[in-house]
Parts: C-alpha cells; structure tokens; sequence
C-alpha cells in the first residue's frame, strides 16, 4: 500500500488524506451510487406503488448515513476565521482564552 498523500479538497478544514483513505471513500461512494440507482428505479414506479414520504425520509437517511461514513474517515476538521485568536494565544476546545 502507498503512503501517498492526496491534497485536501480547496475548502476550509479538509486536509491532505492518504491513498487507503480515498478508496474506502471511493467504495462507499460507488455503493451509495448503487442503492441510488435503485431509489430512482423505485421512483419511476406507477404511483401509489412507493409512498412519496416514506420515500423521501428514506433516501435522505441513506444520503446523509453514507455522508456521516465518509466524514469519519476524511475527518475533516472546522474552519478558521479571521477574527480567530493569533497560534501564540492559549484557548481551550470552545475557543476562550485559557
């Protein structure tokens, strides 16, 4: 396995992630595609065949459970601001001055 490092993505808080780390992404996106694909056969069924809600509720949970999977592997972390507190200054986790 290589150690290759990928550039984080040009948004705040994500950081460079390592070439084991994009394919388990990569496979969890290519399954996510796979139960999508699924979702959108069941959307063209005649209606009253699949309750919209339902439906609906359903493939948001799957969204946002592969986005949840995907998160805690790429770690990404919060984004700095400009009025941030200077590196020099100590703060603890809630950012106030220790």
């Amino acid at each position: 396995m290589s150690n290759q490092q990928h550039q984080g993505l040009p948004v705040a808080g994500y950081k460079p992630q390592s070439d084991e780390k994009v394919a388990l992404v990569n496979e969890n996106k290519e399954l996510e595609e796979r139960i999508l694909r699924q979702m959108d056969r069941l959307a063209a069924l005649p209606a009253g065949t699949v309750d919209p809600r339902w439906f609906s509720i359903g493939r948001t949970a799957i969204e946002n459970g592969f986005m949840a999977l995907n998160r805690s592997i790429f770690q990404p972390g919060r984004a700095s601001l400009p009025e941030d507190l200077p590196a020099h200054r100590a703060h603890d986790d809630l950012g106030r001055v220790a």
